[in-house]
């Protein structure tokens, strides 16, 4: 069946099953005029007649041409400023009156966020137009006002983008603004608009994996952000503070129990003692790759208890002496499409955009010769490291560590890299290596004559080595970081942004729920929004 229906001053055919109800009749007319999923509707007939659900179907029956109208019913905060009779007449209503309601609700959405327009019945998307077109004037008037601004926005215009010194600096000029706008204290509606008015002006910043594309300047859940922080270091001047450690959160990283996507045929009871005790001692790496996919949830079961996790290697020691079979857990938890997306992306998609944002950093000794390993392969000296393992480096220069619940202090990206990889001659003794080391933490143990000229890579966890399938540094480090999900580890504190980058930005895991630092997300939208301009 084909029904005429009327929203704003657009009209358009629903097309509809036989037997159809009114509350299905709503949902397509919110679909077919793009409203959101919690828009309240009324339906008006043509003499502007409120068309209630149980007379609903009576009068289309009756009268199967009829147009109806359907508008958004109206908050009390529009009640409250619109008498009732303005709203008799919308039907049939003038230029004048038409506007003045779109003025009225513009009004509102400067108020209000997205979610509590829904609420209201206010489309998010008209609101947010309207948020939209004030937000980034007051950020570009506040820019133009005070030392500095003219250059930030110079800056965006010839790159597209903004330097960290540059973005440090437009969120001092624009905090000093809104505390100077509205007090020390500003409000959370007034610090998310100043941080939409930054992404809507400068839209390269935006992060798309973020609800709304601004919590790296202010997260209003969460209370951080740059701004955020910011307004804290200026408050702090004026009133001291006690100190507030924010927790390290990664329920949704590999601490994460999850389903497998892709799963065989399960042995439990006798069956899986069998298959385990069989793996012990199998010569045959066909059956044991075979035994290990039918005891992966015991497997998962065993890293995921606190009492027994430990007990893995012990369990399954076959990790120990035969490559590839973390590379097929993960695959066992992700799917094939996931597996393989740091070893498709890395080298097209984000490697470049690693080394140019690195160039924007302040130079360093260290720096420079990671840059010119990953730019220039066959100019590195023996002592560097290879072009990838030089751009994953860089990356940890892009995302520092910072102090933590452990440290007080923070620790450089230098010293970081070391609890990432670990260069180890091939001459000397790896089993006293192994002791000397402390922590649970995976890392990567490239064992060869020179740094770039590795001859076999293991991941060492908790004194014990795992053979790496791989046999460069970049399928090394897509093992290293897989290993944290197959085996329940958390990543280590001074690597956390970098493998949170890794987690959301490349594999998408958790892309959107996951507890990033604002200098993850910054990056992130730097590097995805480079191919939108």
């Amino acid at each position: 069946m084909l029904l005429k229906v009327k929203y704003l001053n657009v009209k358009k055919y629903i097309k509809l099953h036989a037997g159809f109800t009114y509350l299905e009749f709503i949902s397509e007319a919110k679909t077919k005029f793009g409203l959101p999923d919690a828009a309240d509707l009324d339906i008006f007939d043509e003499t502007d007649t409120a068309v209630e659900e149980d007379i609903f179907l009576e009068l289309l029956e009756a009268q199967p041409d009829l147009c109806l109208t359907i508008r958004e019913k109206i908050s009390d905060e529009v009640n409250q400023i619109i008498s009732p009779k303005d709203f008799c007449p919308l039907a049939h209503s003038t230029p004048s009156s038409s506007d003045t309601l779109s003025s009225l609700t513009d009004t509102i959405s400067l108020s209000s966020s997205d979610s509590d327009l829904r609420e209201k019945g206010i489309p998010a998307g008209r609101s947010r137009s309207s948020k939209d077109s004030s937000a980034p004037n007051m950020v570009k008037n506040a820019l133009t006002r005070k030392p500095g601004g003219e250059e930030i926005l110079e800056e965006y215009n010839a790159e597209n983008s903004l330097s960290h010194r540059t973005r440090r600096q437009l969120v001092n000029i624009l905090a000093s603004d809104m505390t100077e706008r509205h007090g020390r204290i500003p409000s959370r509606k007034q610090k998310e608009k100043y941080a939409l008015g930054i992404i809507t002006l400068f839209p390269s910043l935006k992060d798309p994996f973020s609800p709304n594309g601004y919590e790296h300047f202010y997260d209003g859940v969460k209370g951080t952000g740059y701004v955020a922080w910011r307004l804290k270091t200026m408050s702090r001047s004026t009133t001291k503070r006690p100190v507030k450690e924010v927790p390290v959160h990664q329920e949704q990283g590999p601490k994460r129990r999850r389903l497998a996507t892709t799963l065989p045929q399960q042995l439990d009871g006798d069956a899986c003692k069998e298959a385990i005790s069989f793996l012990v001692h199998s010569p045959d790496e066909a059956s044991v790759f075979q035994k290990m996919k039918m005891t992966f949830q015991h497997r998962q079961d065993l890293v995921h208890d606190p009492q027994r996790t430990a007990d893995v290697f012990k369990t399954f020691p076959r990790f120990l002496d035969v490559k590839g079979l973390v590379n097929q857990d993960f695959l066992l938890l992700f799917g094939a499409e996931t597996a393989t997306k740091l070893l498709e992306k890395w080298d097209m998609s984000f490697k470049p955009k690693v080394i140019k944002e690195a160039k924007q950093l302040t130079q360093s000794t260290d720096l420079c010769r990671l840059i010119k390993a990953a730019e220039k392969p066959t100019e590195s000296d023996a002592n560097d490291w290879d072009s990838d393992m030089a751009s994953l480096l860089l990356l940890l220069q892009l995302l520092p560590p910072t102090a933590g619940r452990k440290r007080r202090t923070k620790i450089s990206p230098t010293d970081a890299a070391h609890k990432m990889v670990h260069f180890h001659k091939s001459c000397c003794s790896i089993d006293e290596h192994l002791q000397a080391r402390d922590g649970k933490q995976p890392y990567i143990l490239a064992v060869g004559r020179t740094q770039n000229s590795i001859d076999t890579f293991y991941i060492a966890v908790d004194k014990q080595l795992i053979p790496c399938q791989a046999t460069s540094s970049l399928s090394a480090f897509d093992e290293l970081f897989k290993s944290h999900y197959v085996f329940n580890l958390s990543y280590d504190e001074s690597l956390v942004h970098l493998y949170s980058f890794v987690q959301t930005t490349i594999f998408n895991i958790d892309a959107t729920s996951t507890d990033e630092s604002p200098r993850v997300r910054e990056l992130r939208a730097k590097m995805l929004n480079e191919n939108h301009v």
